[in-house]
């Protein structure tokens, strides 16, 4: 009897010991299956072509949200060239009579009118062809009274022929000389008519023969100079114009009139306006180029002569999609704009997982969320789609998607880069 009763309690802590240790083991599977699918849920359905950024973080860096806008925008050729003055407004002022500079009335910089006195030149020659001009003038005097008294007696048949016709030559003569040094004194710039005996004038005057900007000086005081000795040079920028090299595939596309939008090299932020007037008819040199001629328009304000330019020169206008240029943002050679991903996230769920994977995700999403107080959204997630670059004019770029996006979607139209920096930040994490 007694090893009947103590056969029953082993056989009871063994049932008991074993029925606990099942019951941890089924505990600890229950919790593991719990565990697993929330860990593949974090994972299952991540895009790494998408960022999320809080409504604080988008509202501190400046994102703004637009569309894809139809603009019409300016296909253009993008070519190189250099500014000029033509050579009918450029003036390399020489005196005509040599002498020593007296005074010099400009520096580099200055502006001057036509006809204005640049400098002074003293020289004691320049009285004598002045005091032989008066002295003809006396001498025609006295032969005009003679010649008339010689027709007075040729007239009562007193005198002779030959006397008469000797004073009509030598009047001819000195009328001659008169014109001749007349002239010398004009190119002085002296006016004949105001010399008198005793105002004789010994310093001439160098005067500017166009409107323009002083752009050298060569002389100072007390140098001579002679015919062949430049005095100053100025430049008229009025007639600036471009000198514009077109390879001859992209001549076939300009024509005159045309607008040319350019910008100086020192200067890239200014941008200045041409219109196309010429257009060459020969190779420059040994290149396929062409020089394209250009008028400068508007304001010419810090544009010189020999400067290097960027042209942008405009062909048809088209209306093509297209975004602001800083929508735009370029990774490893490829370009791609950001669109909010809100309906359009759910549509391109479905192609990629197909419908039961949505439904059993939002059922996932369900359960893991019952009991929890919801929280209202805090940011937005944005896609990453690629694109393919056009024509860039006014500030937007036309686009062409190389994937399709619902109609009307929001895209980011600012902040762009640092959405996509955004991204590369979850990338390398």
């Amino acid at each position: 009897m007694t090893k009947f009763l103590i056969t029953i309690m082993i056989f009871a802590s063994l049932v008991f010991v074993t029925s606990c240790g099942s019951k941890s083991a089924d505990a600890e599977t229950e919790k593991s299956a719990e565990a697993k699918p929330e860990e593949a849920t974090g994972d299952e359905h991540a895009n790494p072509n998408t960022a999320t950024l809080t409504d604080e973080q988008i509202k501190s860096i400046g994102v703004e949200i637009g569309t894809i806008e139809q603009k019409q925008l300016t296909a253009a050729v993008k070519v190189n060239g250099v500014l000029k003055v033509p050579n009918q407004n450029k003036a390399s002022i020489n005196s005509i009579y040599s002498g020593v500079i007296k005074s010099l009335l400009v520096q580099p910089g200055n502006y001057v009118g036509k006809g204005q006195t640049i400098a002074t030149i003293a020289n004691p020659d320049f009285i004598q062809s002045q005091s032989e001009y008066l002295n003809i003038n006396a001498k025609i005097s006295l032969v005009e009274l003679e010649v008339k008294r010689q027709k007075e007696l040729n007239a009562g048949n007193a005198g002779a022929l030959k006397n008469l016709q000797s004073a009509e030559t030598e009047l001819r003569t000195l009328r001659t000389a008169k014109s001749t040094y007349a002239q010398q004194i004009q190119l002085m710039g002296i006016n004949p008519a105001t010399l008198q005996n005793g105002k004789l004038i010994s310093v001439l005057s160098v005067k500017s023969p166009i409107s323009g900007v002083v752009s050298n000086v060569m002389v100072k005081m007390g140098s001579y100079v002679d015919v062949t000795t430049a005095v100053a040079e100025i430049l008229d920028n009025s007639q600036l114009h471009l000198d514009l090299f077109v390879y001859e595939k992209d001549l076939p596309k300009l024509k005159n009139n045309q607008t040319i939008h350019f910008t100086v090299t020192n200067n890239p932020g200014k941008e200045y306006d041409a219109q196309i007037y010429s257009l060459g008819s020969s190779f420059e040199g040994e290149s396929k180029a062409v020089t394209v001629h250009a008028k400068v328009q508007g304001n010419k304000a810090g544009l010189i002569d020999g400067m290097n330019v960027t042209a942008v020169i405009s062909l048809e206008q088209t209306t093509v999609p297209a975004v602001p240029n800083e929508a735009i943002v370029t990774v490893d050679g490829q370009d791609y704009i950001f669109v909010l991903a809100e309906n359009h996230a759910e549509s391109e769920h479905l192609k990629t997982y197909g419908k039961d994977s949505l439904q059993q995700n939002t059922k996932d999403t369900l359960k893991h969320k019952q009991g929890e107080k919801p929280e209202a959204a805090t940011g937005k997630t944005f896609e990453r789609i690629p694109v393919a670059k056009g024509t860039t004019d006014v500030g937007y770029t036309e686009i062409t998607l190389l994937r399709e996006i619902p109609k009307g979607a929001k895209i980011v139209t600012k902040g762009a880069f640092f959405v996509s920096a955004k991204m590369t930040n979850l990338e390398e994490e």
